[in-house]
């Protein structure tokens, strides 16, 4: 291989992308057919005969005048298996998580997956005492800078809860603290009332330069939870409907805990979570046919020792897997649990948790990967185990880019020519093709000598190091002139 030749394919680092994709090449059915059919079939059937509450009259009529079964006295709406296969059919199979900056794009179509930051943790780790305290909106903002930074991080949830501003308005202000701080995709998880959603879209439209813009180039995405077991609050579908109706995806995450808000047993775990999400995928077509939505599956057991959610165990993995095939089975993108380990610092457990649940969702064929950066089963954030994850999620990409066979990369000619006993160190093949292996940021590969003389320093000292660097260097992109103080606007006339 000729030097000219070799410099037609540039390095992998020669430019640094905004965000990292995860490849969806083959993913891994956990479920044999026989069994993912029969979970589906049980699904309908619990729709049909037992159905959800649904708590709001006012809802229950809608779904009803939509073709749903409506038992007022009860609060409870069935949905028939006709229905349900319905909105199935109806649900785009792919979506568009548009962004400020369009380099931060991301198209759900299987073929890739995206990481989140996550959580709506009330509680953080601050950066400086390593202490837990409650968080606040300035916290926020400054996770949003630090996700805005890692081109690991293709999305962003809301990590905290901004604690320190009124309830009614708070989705409000988490939106003023994130979109100033990252010009990537925003998915709202907080604002579950209709005038919560109303005003969401509305600052989403004012930063995307208006309703029609919104809508082609969704800037924001939203989602609904249930409650498990089978309920739903009316608000949270009315909220579901505002976004629908202003095209902005409204997706549907379901969150049980077996032996305690689901059933013991993993099957019949999986049968409540499908039907708790496709309940609410079938009441948002129902409401706005053809609504861009998604299929959401956090779901955990309890730890049989304390009574609290367990997460990061064996059937937090199968979970997973599972509902992601559940959800390429119905053709809808997924948004699966990821991370969030039960562990309470990014110590030994919350790596070996945390690798194999990013190794599961990637098997899964997970297109929304969500969690990175929570502890204590997402009751407390921390900056330092987002970066930590973020490293997990690099190894992972690396093996998931898989093996390319061309004639370049299978190198016949380089092998001949070094031959027996010969080394590829000075090989032009080897200048160029050496930035493709994988490199550690945070983990250490070095000597024991220059480890020890360091201090012996962690993983996690060097993330904390450079969370801190980010911090006092990066620079999002910044807002139009004027939009910051409009999105003020908005939120002191709902505050009013």
């Amino acid at each position: 291989m000729t030097p000219s030749q070799t410099a037609e394919r540039p390095a992998p680092d020669a430019t640094s992308p905004r965000v990292l994709p995860l490849p969806l090449t083959r993913p891994l059915d956990v479920l044999p057919e026989d069994t993912l059919e029969r979970i589906h079939e049980g699904t309908l059937t619990v729709l049909e005969r037992v159905g959800v509450e649904v708590r709001s009259d006012a809802v229950i009529s809608r779904l009803e005048a939509a073709g749903a079964v409506a038992d007022h006295d009860a609060g409870r709406v069935r949905f028939p298996r006709s229905t349900v296969e319905e909105a199935i059919a109806q649900a785009p199979g792919s979506l568009l998580l548009a962004a400020r900056d369009p380099e931060c794009d991301l198209r759900l179509d299987g073929a890739n997956g995206y990481l989140a930051v996550d959580g709506n943790a009330a509680e953080i780790l601050d950066l400086e005492t390593d202490r837990r305290r409650a968080s606040t909106k300035a916290d926020l903002a400054e996770i949003s800078r630090v996700a805005d930074a890692l081109p690991q991080i293709g999305f962003l949830w809301q990590p905290v809860v901004a604690r320190d501003r009124p309830i009614p308005t708070q989705p409000l202000h988490e939106l003023h603290a994130q979109f100033p701080n990252t010009s990537k995709h925003i998915q709202l998880m907080t604002a579950a009332r209709p005038e919560q959603a109303r005003g969401a879209v509305e600052i989403a439209s004012i930063v995307a330069g208006g309703a029609r813009a919104l809508r082609e180039r969704p800037i924001l995405s939203s989602f609904q939870t249930s409650l498990s077991p089978l309920t739903y609050d009316g608000p949270a579908l009315e909220a579901a409907a505002v976004y629908a109706e202003a095209g902005v995806p409204s997706g549907f995450v379901a969150m049980p805990i077996s032996c305690a808000t689901a059933p013991a047993t993993r099957a019949a775990a999986l049968v409540q979570s499908n039907a708790e999400i496709l309940a609410g995928i079938a009441s948002v077509q129902l409401l706005v046919p053809g609504a861009p939505t998604f299929y959401g599956a956090c779901g955990t057991v309890m730890d049989l020792r304390t009574g609290a959610a367990a997460c990061g165990g064996p059937e937090d993995l199968l979970i997973q897997m599972a509902s992601a095939q559940l959800a390429r089975r119905y053709g809808i993108p997924s948004s699966i649990g990821t991370f969030a380990t039960g562990a309470k610092s990014p110590d030994w457990q919350t790596g070996a948790e945390n690798g194999l649940s990013v190794m599961a969702s990637w098997l899964g064929g997970t297109d929304m990967l969500c969690g990175a950066g929570l502890l204590f089963g997402a009751r407390v954030y921390s900056v330092v185990e987002l970066l930590l994850d973020t490293e997990l999620f690099d190894l992972v990409r690396s093996m998931a880019v898989g093996v390319e066979d061309s004639d370049e990369d299978l190198a016949l000619d380089v092998i001949e020519r070094v031959g027996p006993g010969g080394h590829f160190l000075a090989e032009p093949h080897t200048l160029h093709h050496m930035h493709e292996v994988w490199k550690q940021r945070f983990f250490d590969r070095g000597s024991w000598e220059d480890w020890e003389t360091a201090g012996r320093p962690q993983p996690w000292e060097r993330a904390r190091e450079r969370a801190r660097q980010i911090l006092a260097e990066h620079e999002p992109a910044p807002l139009p002139s004027g939009v910051e103080e409009a999105i003020m606007e908005v939120i002191d006339a709902y505050e009013r």
